[in-house]
């Protein structure tokens, strides 16, 4: 059955993915964008990844504006839309509180509004840092008590990116009980590129890792020997992601989506090296005094590194029994995420570096 879709950060890398299987499976998608005139080199890629450009169309607005900057002619188009994606985000490191609040809290609260009003099922793009619940205590967030949270005081521990993603995540959830709308979370890890083709877009931040290794920057293993980088293709994320969205069960669920078949950092840089012709690191740094280091601002402009990048790497384990659950009950194969690391690296290697 084809169901009208909206997806919000659709020419992002995640997005694209989306957009494509999506089409494939014979839905229309409607993709909010600053820029429609876009919209054809959009549909070539959404063609070039297996989908159905034909059926994907652009809707002009930003997730910075009222009412997301949509006409009157487009809300009544998206009245349609049984489910709302949302992954549009900023992006970066180094990010004021200001500069991310705004697009990626405001505009989460926005695009939840819409889908509230609406009735439709919201679909958000959380992180699965927002699943370790040790973490979050440490940072001064009782995920129990949310309102409670100093968040001036988080982002200035985390960085903009990752405070305002936290935070958006917390926003949404009371806005959507308040207005009782019907949403679901998915949270993925560090995201992979496809597990066949390698496919990934310049600015992922394990695009950054690769590049440092191959550029010869990355000479020693950030952490420990516990330490690791938890991955998740982009073909098996959105997989899990369009599973969700048509899933009665999954409203009011949170999906965490996660391969906990990640090797340890040190075996990952190993076949990312092995891959691409390089040597890897042996050794090990500290955390907290890389961390120390990357404050120094030309080593962190030679490592293209922030601090904040840095806290994706943990120790910390997670259950994934839930997800496995998920996926056998829809059937969804997980890849070997060791092949798709080492298409990833090729694929970097030859397009991104």
């Amino acid at each position: 059955m084809s169901v009208e879709c909206f997806v919000t950060g659709g020419t992002g890398f995640i997005g694209q993915h989306l957009v494509a299987l999506l089409s494939a499976k014979g839905h229309t998608v409607r993709v909010l964008m600053r820029r429609p005139e876009r919209l054809a080199t959009l549909r070539e890629q959404v063609d070039a990844l297996g989908g159905n450009s034909t059926r994907v169309f652009a809707l002009a607005g930003d997730l910075q504006s009222d009412g997301l900057g949509l006409s009157p002619a487009d809300r009544a188009v998206l009245k349609h839309a049984g489910v709302l994606f949302h992954l549009g985000a900023q992006f970066a490191w180094g990010l004021s509180m200001e500069q991310a609040r705004a697009v990626n809290v405001e505009g989460a609260k926005r695009v939840a509004l819409l889908a509230a009003e609406q009735n439709s099922r919201l679909v958000m793009i959380g992180g699965f840092m927002l699943k370790n619940h040790e973490h979050l205590r440490r940072i001064g967030i009782d995920p129990l008590h949310p309102q409670s949270t100093d968040w001036p005081a988080v982002y200035r521990r985390v960085g903009g990116y990752e405070g305002s993603k936290l935070e958006a995540h917390f926003a949404t959830l009371a806005l959507m009980a308040a207005k009782g709308g019907e949403m679901t979370v998915v949270h993925p890890a560090t995201v992979c590129g496809h597990s066949r083709t390698g496919h990934i877009l310049e600015g992922q931040p394990l695009v950054a890792l690769i590049r440092n290794l191959v550029q010869g920057k990355l000479t020693a293993v950030p952490g420990t020997a516990r330490h690791w980088l938890p991955l998740v293709t982009v073909d098996h994320l959105v997989d899990l992601t369009a599973a969700c969205a048509f899933d009665p069960a999954m409203a009011g669920q949170e999906l965490l989506a996660l391969d906990d078949q990640t090797p340890d950092l040190r075996e990952l840089l190993a076949q990312v090296a092995e891959s691409v012709g390089v040597k890897s690191p042996r050794h090990y740094i500290s955390l907290r005094w890389l961390k120390w280091l990357l404050k120094i601002a030309p080593v962190a402009r030679f490592l293209n590194t922030q601090p904040e990048a840095l806290d994706f790497i943990q120790t910390t384990r997670f259950d994934t029994s839930t997800l496995e659950q998920f996926a056998n009950r829809h059937g969804i194969a997980r890849p070997d995420i060791c092949e798709s690391l080492q298409h990833t690296a090729r694929f970097v290697h030859s397009y991104c570096l």
